[in-house]
């Protein structure tokens, strides 16, 4: 991807990418009025709002994944000098639980013809003989995107501390039928009847490809004669992600891995919607051809990791658990200015095991086992009643830094609203616009208060809202991450620096609901809410900003405002400590 958009963990490629109060802005212009080394001076770390259990360097702008020597590698875009895009070199992270980090010498910068405008995303692959190799565009000298390789100076150092850029790159370069500029994301590579195949993203006309690549020695690549998949109104694919996943188990697989029991998943990140959208269907290798399986598109109307701040994602196989870990972006909703005075932007999202849900339509995610060692303070409510109006609040934990997971339950689904028949070509996030907390229903809202003010002038609402459809015995299940309350900062000033960008986040959940129960997890961290429906059915991630609801101001409540009257069944909430090394 646009390298003034990613984020990557040595075998990932995610794209970072700040928001205004209109929507998505592209981040690869650079700022130089922001990155002076008068204003550097003048910039104090601000701590309010500043994540305390996400990755993060310790200051400036960020925006990649690979187990080797039993580390954790992670290589994001971070810029030393600003808090906005620009001077963008591969900084380095190792870990050994994917919750404490270290920070290590950036990897790689700008330094030759075929990347000295840019090195921008790409991809990690461990070859036989455990052999770790980066591929990475770069923008080369007469800016055009061309894909290189980097390999390290020294095996026998587990933690990678020094990258070389081999003279033979570039390995790829784009042919006269290709453009130049949209060319970019090489993916990890996987093997496959005598080759090597990677998937580089671009588009022709507004036709999203995954053009495909193969290579017996890794070195000499030769382009397919038709791209894996490509769809047609989608735009230029960043990002590509391939990768099977296991018909049987949450278990997670080698890339390369093919046959039986298997399905594979392609993941690709939308250039014009700055969402990541994601098929599963069947790979057929002979022909090097993947076909989404038939209910699922591609594209804008199409499957998403998260419906909201969430981008630029990787996977990557986890050998040491024999899982698949999922990285994505959370970016930031203020403006650069704001982002400037604090003197930092962009989180990682916690890490995430993926895999294929029963049915098999679907992934499922989760956040990794790890971060239960932050969890401490335990309170508990069991079997509440939570009639139409109610809030009651969550007492006895840090609200601004907690993990959430409560399941409701209600009697029945008589009450359940019927879905307005002119709501067929909206989507998620318009209906919960139009439907948001405050608006009574039958069978919700009911969901979580994160992030209040104490008299409810601030708060971020989770919640759900279940539908019938016109066919009486059919439901549809609406979550909703709501930042339209979440801060007063907008009503408080007229400047235009002020406004943030405040999105009805939703996605819709395909859920059974003949046990009348819904389950929600939510990770509140200061200025981040991860919230995961159904057991990671749909998740949505939300950047908010409260002036009020901060530190121990901060309060959580459970809420119905739903006519019928539902039961807190049980709800375990933790304070989160912070990880003792955070890039130190």
């Amino acid at each position: 991807m646009d390298t003034s958009k990613w984020f990557l963990l040595l075998a990932c490629c995610c794209v970072f990418v700040i928001l205004n109060i209109n929507g998505v802005e592209a981040s690869h212009k650079v700022y130089p009025e922001f990155q002076s080394l008068d204003s550097l001076r003048a910039v104090e770390v601000k701590q309010v709002h500043r994540t305390g259990f996400h990755f993060q360097p310790p200051s400036n702008w960020i925006n990649g994944p690979m187990y080797f020597g039993g580390l954790y590698h992670l290589f994001y875009q971070y810029n030393p000098k600003g808090a906005v895009w620009g001077n963008i070199v591969w900084a380095h992270s190792i870990s050994k639980d994917l919750i404490n980090w270290q920070a290590l010498e950036p990897a790689i910068y700008p330094s030759k013809p075929f990347d000295i405008n840019g090195c921008w995303s790409g991809s990690a692959t461990l070859l036989p003989g455990n052999k770790p190799v980066i591929l990475y565009t770069g923008v080369d000298v007469e800016r055009h995107q061309v894909q290189n390789y980097a390999v390290p100076a020294n095996l026998s150092d587990p933690y990678l501390h020094e990258w070389i850029k081999p003279d033979n790159n570039p390995l790829v370069v784009p042919d006269i039928t290709m453009n130049s500029s949209q060319f970019r994301d090489p993916t990890t590579a996987w093997w496959s009847n005598g080759h090597w195949k990677m998937l580089v993203g671009g588009k022709r006309k507004h036709r999203g490809m995954a053009h495909l690549y193969r290579s017996k020695d890794f070195v000499y690549w030769v382009k397919a004669q038709h791209p894996l998949h490509s769809a047609p109104k989608t735009g230029m694919w960043e990002c590509p992600d391939f990768y099977p996943v296991s018909l049987k188990s949450k278990v997670g697989l080698d890339t390369s891995k093919v046959g039986g029991g298997v399905k594979h998943v392609l993941k690709v990140s939308l250039d014009d919607t700055r969402y990541d959208y994601y098929t599963v269907g069947q790979y057929f290798p002979n022909q090097d051809r993947y076909v989404p399986d038939k209910e699922l598109v591609d594209g804008w109307a199409g499957l998403r990791y998260d419906y909201g701040n969430f981008y630029a994602s990787k996977t990557f196989f986890d050998p040491a658990k024999n899982r698949r870990i999922l990285w994505g972006w959370a970016n930031e909703s203020d403006r650069r200015e704001k982002d400037m005075k604090k003197g930092w932007a962009g989180v990682q999202a916690i890490p995430r095991t993926v895999w294929l849900s029963p049915d098999g339509k679907q992934l499922l995610q989760w956040p990794i086992e790890e971060l239960e060692t932050l969890r401490e303070q335990k309170v508990q409510m069991k079997n509440q009643n939570l009639k139409g109006g109610d809030h009651v609040e969550v007492e006895g934990i840090a609200a601004a830094q907690a993990d959430v997971e409560v399941v409701f339950s209600f009697k029945n689904l008589d009450k359940a609203e019927p879905f307005d028949p002119k709501w067929a070509n909206l989507d998620a996030q318009a209906i919960c616009g139009l439907k948001g907390s405050t608006v009574g229903g039958g069978i919700g809202p009911f969901g979580l208060l994160t992030l209040a003010s104490q008299n409810l002038e601030e708060y971020t609402p989770v919640f759900f809202r279940v539908f019938r459809t016109q066919d009486n015995n059919k439901h549809k299940v609406l979550l909703c991450s709501d930042a339209r309350s979440s801060s007063l900062q907008d009503q408080l000033s007229s400047s235009l620096e002020d406004q943030l960008y405040k999105p009805s986040f939703a996605g819709f959940v395909d859920v059974e609901l003949s046990e009348k129960k819904l389950s929600l997890r939510s990770l509140i961290d200061h200025s981040v809410v991860e919230s995961f429906g159904a057991g990671g059915k749909t998740c949505i991630t939300s950047r908010v900003y409260p002036i009020l609801a901060v530190d121990n101001k901060a309060h959580l409540y459970v809420f119905n405002n739903g006519t019928e009257a539902v039961t807190i069944e049980s709800l375990n909430a933790w304070t989160m400590n912070a990880p003792k090394f955070m890039n130190q």
